[in-house]
């Protein structure tokens, strides 16, 4: 039944036939844009439902806000460790069963967590959650891992364009997992939630084992610390973990400023989180198709970027130093710049971390996509961990305006990292 992907014998086809693929998509790489949408969807919605109702319901249950916070970390560290050892091994494990694995454990956890109002409070329901949350974690890694891996496998030619198109269903269900989430548990309490979204990914399961194709490759000899060598590399990542800080140290503060600010409800505040997701989800596939196209723009568009982002983060208070004034229009606007120029920025680390390798004498095949695909997962967990964490405590013994201009500051360093980066490959 699983089909392989042929990558063998460009060399036996006629001279017409290599460019075909580029011209239009075959009926495989269609299904397997789908199955990756599909996947990138669920998983996303599934991680974001959390947010409106467990802390409430996990208090009820003898959990500090401190643990609570703990439980959401606990899910970075895990996904951190998962991705680095599952992108090692991705070719010994192999792709295709690993992505199904991850959403088969995934969709269990989700299940799984869905029934622990029924565990008794204290101890056992805290030890619970932990164990369920950083199990789900690993499922997420892998089912990530190997989807970045085989996308770049798959589109070898389009990948910036094809990653910024699924960061389009990647952003649907972080935005749609909070109300929807919200409103199960609102209309049909606690478990209802995880239950629908737990059978979701659970159905994914059999429609990836049909579309998916099986890649086969041999191990490569070449490490992450080998990879990690080369400072542009380094670099990179670098961007990468500054990106997701961003966005996890939004995500844990920004409602509740916005809420003693401005008198928001939850339901404003959640209009107004659209501001930063929708232009990401807009930009994505405009610079992936920019990127892919010209090459050479990648590093262009990640210093630019750099540069957005941290003007963004230092007007979202504003920074207490500039002595103005933040009405809410400028809040909504600078989230809306910093949603755009997240999309400048992630969308070229991706491919430009592959084509440097490559260029370096990296094996090309799924070896090599699967530790880049497990470093960039690696060090977006990294900046999931700390932007929150390092966040809320800036924010709770300062302010969200002095916090939201550290976050600033570390876009500014990215800034000047890869603009000497972009200077000494010129």
């Amino acid at each position: 039944m699983e089909q392989h992907v042929d990558v063998q014998h460009e060399d036996e086809n006629p001279p017409a036939e290599p460019t075909e693929p580029s011209r239009r998509m075959s009926r495989r790489q269609a299904l397997t844009l789908i199955s990756m949408a599909s996947v990138n969807f669920s998983s996303m919605i599934c991680y974001s439902i959390l947010g409106p109702f467990f802390p409430a319901e996990a208090v009820k249950k003898g959990a500090s806000q401190t643990v609570i916070g703990l439980i959401f970390g606990c899910y970075a560290v895990c996904n951190l460790i998962g991705s680095l050892v599952l992108g090692r091994y991705i070719v010994q494990i192999g792709a295709k069963f690993m992505l199904i694995a991850g959403l088969f454990v995934s969709s269990g956890c989700t299940i799984m967590f869905g029934l622990l109002d029924r565990v008794p409070s204290g101890p056992a329901f805290i030890a619970l959650c932990f164990i369920v949350r950083s199990i789900d974690a690993v499922g997420f890694a892998g089912a990530m891992t190997s989807s970045f891996a085989m996308t770049a496998k798959i589109f070898p030619d389009n990948v910036a364009t094809v990653l910024g198109s699924l960061e389009i269903f990647t952003g649907l269900g972080l935005i749609l997992g909070p109300p929807v989430g919200g409103w199960f548990y609102q209309s049909f309490g606690y478990e209802v939630p995880f239950m629908l979204l737990g059978c979701l990914l659970l159905v994914m399961v059999p429609f990836n084992i049909y579309v998916l194709p099986s890649i086969e490759a041999d191990p490569s000899k070449d490490s992450f610390f080998h990879l990690l060598g080369h400072v542009k590399v380094v670099l990179i990542c670098y961007a990468i973990f500054t990106l997701s800080a961003g966005l996890g140290f939004l995500d844990a503060t920004l409602s509740l400023f916005a809420i003693n600010k401005f008198n928001l409800s939850p339901g404003y505040v959640g209009l107004i989180m659209l501001g930063l997701s929708l232009p990401y989800c807009l930009a994505s596939p405009l610079m992936g198709y920019i990127t892919d196209k010209y090459a050479s723009s990648r590093m262009v568009f990640m210093v630019t970027g750099a540069v957005i982002t941290a003007s963004g983060f230092c007007l979202l208070g504003p920074a207490p130093f500039l002595n103005i004034s933040g009405p809410l229009w400028l809040l909504v606007v600078m989230l809306g710049l910093i949603g755009f120029s997240l999309g400048m920025t992630a969308i070229p680390t991706f491919p430009e971390i592959i084509t440097y390798a490559y260029d370096q004498g990296f094996e090309e095949g799924l070896s090599t996509l699967g530790m880049v695909s497990g470093l960039f997962g690696a060090f977006w967990s990294l900046g999931m961990f700390y932007g929150p964490t390092v966040g809320g405590l800036i924010t709770q013994h300062l302010s969200f305006e002095w916090a939201a201009t550290v976050q600033g500051g570390l876009a500014l360093q990215q800034y000047n990292q890869d603009y000497s980066c972009t200077h000494k490959t010129e």
